[in-house]
């Protein structure tokens, strides 16, 4: 852990060029002074080899967005572990709402490409959250304990080795966002069931994902079982998100 002990990671999802790329990694990586949280970008697949250039030796880490539940073989146009770690890619996104809602991602899936991950040494950071029905319906804690709960049998002790993101669906893109004491509450509740999974729970971080953005950052770490941020379109804006790095390095 860095000596803030926040992890914050920036979801590029389908966003970027090389000419763009090359701007903005050059951009953040000149601002990083003054920044000892943890913190890393999980770009498309496509500019994986360009990051890992562009980032090799420095203080951000490498993520990609999502892995295959596949080792290997006949699976057209899925990306394996083994294929991400030659890129010295050191966390994946699994079960964003956004591949469970348009890819059809189910908990079983989604807990396997886990288990890929981790076999193959990458940190995954697994999503879970509530739809706005689920939210209304006052679903919120049975749904995320369902999805953490799949990821949790099929990985058993391993589960120490992850990151947990908790993205309330109705708050990303949307500019809604959890206040600090909703995303606390649901964060307690992870933290609970982690601690009934494994003796280690504490290295698990959970990260807040949902419209978090330099304005209401601060609000949110400042929460006991807030341990940083999965950030979004704030992630594409080098300036956002470096205040955001600064905000979690306090």
């Amino acid at each position: 852990m860095g000596m803030s002990g926040k992890l914050m990671v920036g979801n590029w999802k389908m966003n970027g060029s090389l000419a763009a790329n090359t701007s903005l990694l050059s951009e953040l990586l000149s601002g990083m002074g003054g920044v000892n949280c943890l913190a890393a970008v999980c770009v498309p697949a496509t500019h994986l080899a360009q990051a890992q250039s562009l980032l090799a030796g420095s203080a951000l880490a490498l993520g990609a967005q999502d892995v295959s539940a596949h080792e290997s073989g006949a699976y057209t146009g899925e990306v394996s572990a083994a294929m991400l770690r030659d890129f010295a890619v050191r966390y994946v996104i699994v079960g964003h709402s956004e591949r469970r809602q348009f890819h059809g991602e189910t908990d079983t899936v989604v807990a396997h490409k886990a288990q890929r991950a981790l076999a193959a040494g990458i940190t995954p950071i697994v999503c879970v959250g509530e739809s706005l029905a689920e939210h209304e319906a006052g679903q919120t804690e049975a749904v995320v304990k369902r999805q953490l709960a799949a990821v949790i049998h099929t990985n058993g002790h391993c589960i120490s080795e992850i990151v947990v993101a908790y993205e309330p669906v109705w708050a990303i893109g949307t500019g809604l966002t959890a206040t600090p004491e909703q995303a606390q509450a649901v964060h307690a509740v992870l933290r609970a069931q982690l601690q009934a999974a494994t003796a280690h729970s504490q290295r698990v971080p959970i990260l807040y994902g949902g419209s978090m953005n330099a304005g209401n950052v601060a609000g949110l770490l400042a929460q006991p079982d807030v341990d940083g941020g999965l950030i979004g379109g704030a992630s594409l804006k080098a300036p956002d998100f470096l205040s955001m790095l600064k905000a979690a390095s306090r």
